[in-house]
């Protein structure tokens, strides 16, 4: 696996970034993802005032809005320490958009800076902590989805994989269709719900038909959107955030 990026070597001190969706509906896969990392002896800074990236504003076009919800976390981050974020959406938001969102203005540079300090969760135990890790779970086959974001944004299609390759009783299986968008995409499912349904629904029937008994994402949205096709169809499969299980079979 080649990094895309020149990697720091591992710090003693990190922020952590929870996103919206982990802070409403998955903290315990916060929490987890916060227990990996101290797991590694980093020590782990959450501020407490962080709210969302932006992203739902600045997808929808509303750009002004968006740098103000935005600026207020330019602020948030004053030491030097990398961020990490357990999204590839978040991530890429704060990583990819808040340089463009800021350019011309007097935070350009503090967006910047920020900007390259940013790493996704898996992207930055895979590529910093060159972490190992020792399966203590039950065999099952699992099915890898990685967000758009993640893929195609921050160009992580391979982090996961490889972290759940390293657990000696998971069979990671293949989805006909891994690289299709689960059809969340934030605000979209909002705008289009029709369109959302019929591609998380192609979705689902890829990932059942892999005969996965498990499904794993590094994205809550797409957690919720799957995991709420399934659940929808009363059928057994449920999915789970990458940091909890990798969380729960090895600890």
């Amino acid at each position: 696996m080649t990094p895309l990026k020149l990697y720091p070597p591992k710090p003693d001190k990190v922020y952590f970034y929870g996103t919206c969706l982990i802070d409403m509906f998955y903290p315990e896969a916060g929490l987890d993802g916060i227990r990996l990392l101290e797991r590694e002896g980093i020590e782990v800074i959450f501020p407490f005032e962080q709210t969302c990236c932006g992203q739902p504003a600045y997808t929808s076009g509303y750009h002004d809005e968006a740098r103000a919800v935005a600026e207020a976390q330019l602020a948030l981050f004053p030491e030097p320490w990398p961020v990490i974020v357990p999204s590839g959406s978040c991530g890429g938001m704060m990583r990819t958009h808040y340089p463009q969102l800021f350019a011309g203005t007097e935070r350009q540079d503090r967006a910047r800076e920020l900007a390259g300090r940013v790493f996704e969760l898996t992207e930055f135990l895979v590529h910093v902590c060159h972490v190992r890790l020792a399966d203590k779970g039950e065999p099952q086959r699992v099915a890898m989805h990685t967000s758009c974001s993640a893929r195609r944004e921050m160009g992580l299609a391979d982090t996961a994989p490889a972290l759940l390759g390293q657990l000696a009783q998971v069979t990671l299986v293949e989805q006909a269709r891994a690289a299709e968008c689960c059809g969340f995409g934030g605000t979209f499912a909002v705008r289009h719900p029709e369109v959302s349904a019929a591609m998380v629904e192609d979705k689902s029937q890829a990932i059942e038909a892999a005969g996965a008994e498990h499904f794993v994402t590094s994205d809550c949205g797409c957690l919720m959107n799957i995991g709420g096709r399934f659940e929808h169809q009363n059928k057994s499969l449920r999915g789970e955030h990458i940091a909890s299980y990798l969380w729960r079979r090895t600890s």
